[in-house]
């Protein structure tokens, strides 16, 4: 599954991809506007929003470039790491025995 994030702390970015691994997806994490955002958020299964710790442009780059038909969208205002676990277990499949949840 892949999965992409927008918002959250930029001290967190690293900790966002392992969570997403130990679930065994694919993760981009956006934490600030970059150029060209439109253009690297591609088609994922999940687009993440952490709506607290991001400004209103970059959510709409991220709406506009998402085909809603295809692509769930979760909107959270807390961008913890138990905040994305909790979406992860509603929306990935955990890893099975043995597998780590960081």
């Amino acid at each position: 599954m892949s999965i992409v994030i927008v918002g959250g702390n930029e001290c967190m970015e690293r900790r966002y991809k392992d969570i997403c691994e130990s679930y065994q997806c694919r993760a981009k994490v956006f934490t600030r506007m970059r150029d060209g955002i439109k253009n690297k958020i591609g088609a994922p299964d999940l687009l993440v929003l952490f709506t607290g710790t991001t400004s209103h442009k970059m959510v709409q780059a991220a709406l506009s470039e998402t085909d809603e038909s295809s692509t769930k969208i979760v909107r959270c205002h807390s961008s913890s790491a138990s905040a994305l676990k909790g979406i992860l277990d509603t929306y990935a499949k955990p890893a099975g025995r043995g597998g780590k949840h960081v």
